[in-house]
């Protein structure tokens, strides 16, 4: 399996700033992720706190 270049810490802090109110397309973009990359993590890493 490939290593990931974003650590756990940095995908639950995604999350939230999504649960806020910022946009899928801009989180993505900060990250350098693809917007289905980040709903999988949001299936998996929901309800987790940093």
């Amino acid at each position: 399996m490939k290593k990931t270049r974003i650590r756990e810490s940095q995908i639950v802090s995604a999350i939230k700033q999504h649960e806020s109110g910022k946009s899928t397309a801009d989180i993505c973009r900060e990250l350098g992720v693809h917007q289905a990359t980040f709903y999988n993590w949001k299936k998996k890493y929901a309800g987790m706190h940093s």
